[in-house]
């Protein structure tokens, strides 16, 4: 039987912005939020002065609601926007 959240394991379709960043989905909520760590960070996205706002860059902007910076929860807040259950 496999552990954890069912719901955090199941495939979700992705927007069109999130997968010109992370690709194609579907993919699991877990895993979009892995490759978009591994982008912010593979970008140096990150503020240097406080390490939980990221600075969004011209593919992360339209994921931000068109914002050049967001705190780490706000941005979880704005991807479930992207992400559409399947049926």
């Amino acid at each position: 039987m496999p552990r954890g959240n069912p719901a955090i394991n199941k495939p979700l379709k992705l927007s069109a912005d999130l997968e010109a960043v992370i690709g194609k989905g579907p993919i699991p909520r877990g895993q979009v939020m892995k490759k978009i760590w591994e982008y912010i960070k593979g970008k140096d996205l990150q503020d240097p002065n406080n390490k939980r706002d990221i600075i969004a860059d011209d593919k992360l902007r339209p994921l931000f609601d068109g914002k050049d910076k967001v705190n780490m929860f706000e941005m979880t807040k704005l991807l479930s926007k992207h992400l559409t259950k399947i049926d």
